[in-house]
């Protein structure tokens, strides 16, 4: 611009100048959507390896820390925290970076032009900027408790959807949404903070802009008029003023989405902290070697040896229990609600490391095995029977990925799902509905006892498996897992006693403790507990 000023005053020919002005402008237009593209695809590949990282540690926590934590606040994590990262990305750190190199630039040739304009800019513009960072640094303070604000709403709004029938049947849907429009007010309040906050920055970069050329324009036209400097010497560093400013915003605005990111990335560095469980490697040291004990009969299939254990609140629920699970056997765990039993699956399965004792299979220390080795031996069907959302193929193909249609349709007839999922013509990718809704609680409990016998599980793990089923279908479970005992050990909880009456051995819990073991016929006359329970469920 100063060259095409200087022809003109000069009457030299334009046009080298102005092409080479179009030149610049084009090919700076031209970079500038290069940038754009390649910024944003950055930015979503950098969303996209966070989402995978933090989804991959999530999915393999400790199941204490679930126990901990709400579900919906760690959804937000992966979806809310992990889109703030984006625009960090995008006009954060890189834009701070490029806004830095252009104002250096800008900076040195406007030294060339003139050091007492540029100094005179330099006051102004640094004191706006020192204004706006000072500012901004509540931003990532406030911006976390913002994103912990949705989380909180996001928690309450998962609670309320995954009970909805439930709130619906209890009248409570009018309060559950004042719940969760109170976590989104309060969510709005965090978010407006940090609006409030986010505006003062403007105003304090508008005011040193606005007074560094005023400032440049009263000294610059006393200098021209002085003859210090030329008029297009002027006009050149009035626009590199602006060269230095259009970065200069972007950078203050570049430095608050960065706050703002740096709140969100604090929250899934929370996560990523967390120690993930390795179902890999043993707990302890390498696994032994294969010795007597896989080979000696006499040894148990699954033991627990005076184990103790307390949930990571401090409640203690286990005392000291002690039994055993014999290759091919079926024992049943019965006893009042909270005797400890649905506690023993879930050490078996290895959920929670025990306080004092010893849990061993085959003789070996589980410690000493890796968890990913100890659970491809074991079935495990929780009392709620959860099944995913999906179609009936992907359930039952959630534990044996590679089973044939012949091998699903031959488990479904063991637990007699077979007319249930022939009534659509969609067979075996007949939906089920998010949480198996679509199913009845007996079809999710059979649903799920079939996924585990389809992996061939050396020892099942049955928690309630008849809690919902009718008495004809309880009938055909239990033909069904006296078939399956033929081929594998049973470790059942139940409270219908009906069901494990022919179990081999019938083990009492009480207060977290082993009160008495036995048949049917030896508890009956041993075990006044158990006798207790007979009666009232008219076995006696």
């Amino acid at each position: 611009m100063a060259r095409v000023i200087s022809a003109v005053s000069e009457g030299r020919s334009l046009l080298p100048a102005v092409l080479l002005l179009v030149v610049v402008l084009v090919a700076a237009s031209a970079l500038g959507a290069a940038q754009q593209y390649l910024l944003q695809r950055t930015a979503e590949g950098v969303v996209l390896t966070t989402r995978r990282t933090l989804t991959d540690r999530l999915l393999r926590l400790p199941i204490a820390e679930y126990d901990r934590r709400r579900t919906g606040d760690l959804m937000s994590r992966v979806g809310a925290d992990t889109t703030l990262l984006r625009a960090t990305v995008t006009s954060g750190v890189v834009e701070i970076a490029g806004s830095v190199v252009v104002g250096v630039g800008a900076v040195i040739a406007m030294a060339l032009v003139d050091v007492s304009l540029l100094l005179v800019t330099v006051l102004a513009v640094g004191a706006g900027l020192a204004v706006a960072i000072s500012v901004s640094k509540g931003v990532r303070r406030l911006s976390r408790q913002a994103q912990e604000a949705v989380g909180a709403m996001t928690a309450a709004l998962e609670r309320a959807l995954s009970a909805v029938r439930t709130v619906r049947a209890s009248g409570a849907t009018a309060r559950e949404i004042e719940t969760v429009t109170d976590t989104a007010g309060r969510a709005y309040e965090a978010g407006v903070q940090v609006a409030r906050l986010q505006a003062l920055v403007s105003p304090a970069s508008s005011i040193a802009v606005q007074g560094a050329f005023l400032a440049v324009l009263g000294l610059g036209g006393y200098r021209v008029a002085t003859g210090s400097i030329g008029v297009a010497d002027l006009i050149a560093f009035i626009l590199y003023l602006f060269l230095l400013v259009m970065p200069l915003g972007r950078f203050i605005h570049a430095w608050t989405e960065v706050q703002t990111g740096l709140g969100a990335l604090a929250r899934i560095q929370e996560i990523l902290a967390l120690a993930p469980e390795d179902d890999e490697q043993p707990q302890r040291r390498p696994p032994p070697a294969p010795g007597r004990a896989d080979a000696d009969d006499d040894v148990p299939l699954f033991e627990l040896d005076d184990v103790w254990f307390r949930y990571p609140d401090g409640t203690e629920v286990l005392r000291g229990v002690s039994l055993s699970v014999p290759a091919g056997s079926r024992v049943a765990l019965v006893g009042p609600s909270g005797a400890g039993k649905s506690t023993v699956l879930a050490l078996i399965e290895g959920f929670y490391p025990v306080d004092a004792g010893v849990l061993r299979w085959r003789g070996t220390d589980v410690r000493d095995l890796p968890r990913a080795a100890l659970r491809a031996h074991l079935g495990y069907v929780e009392q709620e029977a959860p099944v995913l959302a999906g179609s009936v193929r992907d359930n039952l193909l959630l534990a044996a990925p590679h089973a044939s249609d012949t091998e699903l349709w031959a488990v479904l007839a063991e637990v007699g799902l077979t007319q249930v999922v022939q009534r659509s013509s969609r067979g075996l990718d007949v939906p089920v509905g998010d949480e198996g809704v679509l199913l009845s609680g007996g079809e999710r409990q059979r649903l799920a006892i079939a996924r585990s016998l389809l992996a061939r599980p050396a020892l099942l793990l049955l928690d309630e498996p008849t809690a919902s089923l009718d008495a004809r279908n309880e009938g055909l479970l239990r033909k069904t897992l006296a078939a399956a005992a033929s081929e594998r050990a049973l470790l059942v909880v139940a409270h219908r006693l009906s069901t494990v009456l022919d179990s081999d051995q019938i083990v009492v819990m009480d207060g977290g403790r082993v009160v008495a073991r036995g048949t049917h016929a030896e508890l009956v006359e041993e075990s006044p507990l158990y006798r207790e329970l007979a009666t009232a469920q008219l076995l006696v």
